[in-house]
């Protein structure tokens, strides 16, 4: 692994440790009441986070993903939560800065917004139709066009931030597209007539996401609302991965460490009555300790080597498949870590009072997101084996039009 570190990236870490220090403190309600940390989000914007990785050429900071994961580690340590939703600001603005799809003036426009105008930009491609075990690329969202823009029609699925975001970046498709894999990505403002966001969001973990639906019904945006238009919007996607979901691997890193600090701090402090030393010297809390520092380890520097990859290639297909391994295994280690923390805290882990237990719940989402742990090995696997994808069977039968052709 012939990564390193720099100085400039070293700042940024520590400038993160500050903000999470200070979400920390309101963590635990925010996850309680599910609600927006919005106060989070303002300290992003005023400490410069939202044109983190706009080219410096357009205003920004121009950083990569190694640079990032080093923030979202620190951010995710705080609170998960306002890692993981403001996340999705930095995972549409880096493929629309990065992307050759997007039209350069549309780059100037949206560095405009999130630099000078301190716009925060939700990203929403998902649906209620949508897997990620199978990977159902193509929205059921439409877009029709009318005189002077588009009318959306359709419900998006967990949509993070959906009300604290000033633009919902949503994923559709043109009713005149005859392609099937065709897409457009556009700016939906939060006022816009026509949008409504459904209250869904009653989860395990990563409650203060606040990842909610969102109903567009003949939701009116203008022409220049549109990011980018495709035939091939999956190429879109699969050259975006860095960051449509390579970004998120650190933010589960985040709280895998955070429950790892916490419980090495507990049975360090905890001496049980009758006894003259801390549950630390016990030989079984050693063995735990240990199998987390090497899931630890082995997880940081899989994520850091898929992001300096990332930085240093571009999409590649070994850069993709250092980011489906990183994904994959940090997405083991947090159960695993959390869930050792747990058991090593005793009851007193249980209670809603406890980090650990807040910690235990959002590392459970690790596996799920997208993509999820099977997901990922069987997309690693056809990377890995040089496969074509168009050459592997289905995974389920799929249905057929009345032409004939299988719709994929």
């Amino acid at each position: 692994m012939e990564f390193h570190i720099t100085e400039e990236q070293r700042r940024l870490q520590q400038q993160s440790r500050h903000l999470a220090a200070d979400f920390a403190t309101r963590a635990a309600r925010h996850d309680r009441e599910a609600s927006h940390p919005e106060e989070n989000y303002a300290a992003l914007r005023d400490a410069g986070f939202y044109g983190l990785n706009v080219p410096t050429a357009l205003g920004g900071g121009g950083v990569g993903l190694l640079g990032y994961s080093l923030a979202a580690e620190e951010l995710a340590q705080g609170c998960a939560s306002t890692a993981l939703a403001f996340n999705m600001h930095l995972s549409i603005v880096g493929p629309v800065m990065e992307s050759p799809l997007v039209p350069d003036a549309v780059k100037t426009r949206v560095a405009r917004m999130v630099v000078h105008e301190g716009k925060l930009i939700a990203g929403n491609f998902s649906e209620p139709t949508t897997s990620g075990l199978v990977g159902t690329p193509v929205p059921v969202t439409r877009a029709r066009q009318v005189e002077g823009g588009y009318r959306l029609s359709g419900r998006k699925a967990f949509a993070s931030m959906a009300e604290a975001a000033d633009y919902t970046a949503v994923m559709a498709r043109p009713d005149d597209a005859t392609a099937p894999t065709a897409g457009m990505i556009v700016l939906v403002p939060r006022v816009a007539a026509g949008r409504r966001v459904e209250a869904v969001w009653d989860t395990l973990g990563m409650r203060a996401t606040r990842s909610d639906s969102i109903i567009l019904d003949e939701c009116w945006v203008p022409d220049d609302a549109m990011l980018v238009r495709s035939d091939d919007i999956v190429s879109f996607r699969r050259n975006g991965a860095n960051w449509l979901w390579g970004s998120y691997t650190a933010v589960y890193l985040g709280i895998a460490v955070a429950a790892y600090r916490a419980i090495v701090e507990t049975v360090r402090g905890r001496t049980p009555p009758g006894f003259a030393q801390p549950l630390a010297y016990h030989p079984d809390v050693r063995r735990h300790v240990a199998e987390m520092s090497v899931d630890l380890e082995a997880a940081r520097l899989l994520t850091y080597h898929s992001a300096w990859l990332s930085d240093t290639e571009g999409p590649t297909p070994a850069a993709l498949s250092a980011l489906y391994r990183a994904k994959y295994f940090v997405g083991e280690a947090v159960t695993r870590v959390t869930r050792t923390a747990m058991t090593l805290g005793g009851a007193h882990a249980l209670f809603k009072t406890s980090p650990l237990e807040r910690l235990f719940r959002d590392g459970a989402v690790a596996p799920v997101q997208f993509p999820p742990r099977d997901f990922c090995l069987a997309s690693l696997g056809l990377l890995e084996l040089g496969l074509d994808p168009r050459d592997v069977l289905p995974p389920l039968r799929p249905l057929r039009d009345d032409a004939g052709p299988v719709i994929r």
